[in-house]
C-alpha cells in the first residue's frame, strides 16, 4: 500500500475461545498490508496475558514487527518482570508502556506509572543481552478530562527520559490539537515521534463510548452526520471519509506516522487507507 507516512495498528487479544479464530483472521489481513508495526493490548493486571501472546505470536508467523502493551497498575515488580521475561522469551523486542486503568479496588502497584516501567523493561533486557525499544502514551488533550496540555508534555518529557523511543496519542479527531500539542512538546524539549492515533467509529453511540474511556470528545458536525445517516452502511462511509480526511490533515501537519485503533475488525481500517492512498494518487 502506497501512501506517504508508515502506518500501525492496535489489535487486542480475543475475549472468548470462539473469538481467537475471528481476530486472528483480522490480524492476518493487517499484516499483510506491511505495517511498520501492530501493537497487542493487555488486560489489566496481565488477566489477558496469555491470549496477547498468542495474538502476538501469530502475528509474528505472519511476518508482522510486533509491539506488546504492558501496564503497570494493580501489580508487583516482580509481577512485571516475569510477564517482561515471558514476552522477552517469546521473541518480543518492541513494548508500549503504559501505567493502565486504576481499578476499582484502588490497586496503583508498586511502580510509579509508565517512568518506572520503562526503567525497569530496559533492565530485564539488559539481564537477557537483548535490545528493546519501548514507545509510550501522550494525550493532547490532557490526560481523561483534565485538559492539563502542560502536564501531560512534562510527563511525556519524562518518559523520554527514561528512555522512551516514541509515543502514540490517545485518539485524535481534530489535527489543529495534534499540531499544537506537537509545537508545544518540541518546545519543551520532546525530541522523540508523536504518532497520531485514529478511531474511524461509524456510530453516535461507539463515540459516546470512547468519549467515556477517553476523555476526548467527538466534534459535533461529525456526530450529527452520523445520526443523519440513512443507514448503516451511509454511516461507515462518513466514518471512513472523515478519517481518511483527517489522516490527510495530519500528514500536512508534520504526523510521522498513522496508528489506527482497528477494533479487531480490518475492514474499515484497510478502506480508510485505501481511501488516503487514492486521495494521494489523484
Amino acid at each position: 500500500m502506497s501512501l506517504p507516512v508508515p502506518f500501525s495498528f492496535e489489535l487486542y487479544p480475543a475475549r472468548t475461545e470462539a473469538g481467537i479464530d475471528m481476530v486472528a483472521g483480522t490480524a492476518s489481513a493487517l499484516a499483510a498490508t506491511g505495517p511498520a508495526f501492530i501493537s497487542v493490548t493487555y488486560g489489566a493486571a496481565g488477566s489477558s496475558n496469555d491470549r496477547s501472546l498468542g495474538l502476538l505470536g501469530h502475528l509474528q508467523r505472519e511476518g508482522a514487527r510486533t509491539v506488546a502493551h504492558l501496564t503497570s497498575v494493580g501489580q508487583s515488580r516482580a509481577q512485571l518482570i516475569e510477564r517482561a521475561e515471558t514476552f522477552l522469551a517469546a521473541g518480543v523486542r518492541e513494548f508500549l508502556a503504559l501505567r493502565g486503568d486504576i481499578p476499582a479496588s484502588g490497586d496503583h502497584g508498586e511502580l510509579d506509572g509508565p517512568v518506572p516501567l520503562i526503567g525497569l523493561l530496559h533492565e530485564v533486557a539488559a539481564r537477557k543481552g537483548v535490545m528493546i525499544r519501548v514507545g509510550v502514551a501522550a494525550y493532547p488533550q490532557g490526560h481523561g478530562r483534565t485538559g492539563d496540555v502542560a502536564g501531560d508534555v512534562r510527563a511525556l518529557r519524562a518518559k523520554q527520559a527514561a528512555g522512551a523511543a516514541y509515543a502514540i496519542t490517545q485518539v485524535v479527531f481534530d489535527a489543529s490539537a495534534y499540531a499544537s500539542y506537537v509545537a508545544a512538546a518540541r518546545a519543551a524539549g520532546v525530541t522523540i515521534p508523536i504518532i497520531p492515533g485514529l478511531m474511524p467509529v461509524s456510530t453516535s453511540q461507539k463515540l459516546e463510548r470512547v468519549a467515556e474511556l477517553t476523555g476526548v470528545d467527538a466534534p459535533a458536525d461529525l456526530v450529527a452526520a452520523l445520526v443523519a445517516a440513512a443507514d448503516a452502511d451511509e454511516r461507515q462511509r462518513e466514518a471512513i471519509r472523515r478519517t481518511a480526511r483527517l489522516s490527510r490533515e495530519l500528514i500536512d501537519a508534520g504526523a510521522p506516522s498513522l496508528h489506527l485503533y482497528a477494533f479487531n475488525r480490518h475492514e474499515t481500517v484497510l478502506a480508510v487507507l485505501d481511501e488516503l492512498a487514492h486521495a494521494v494518487l489523484v
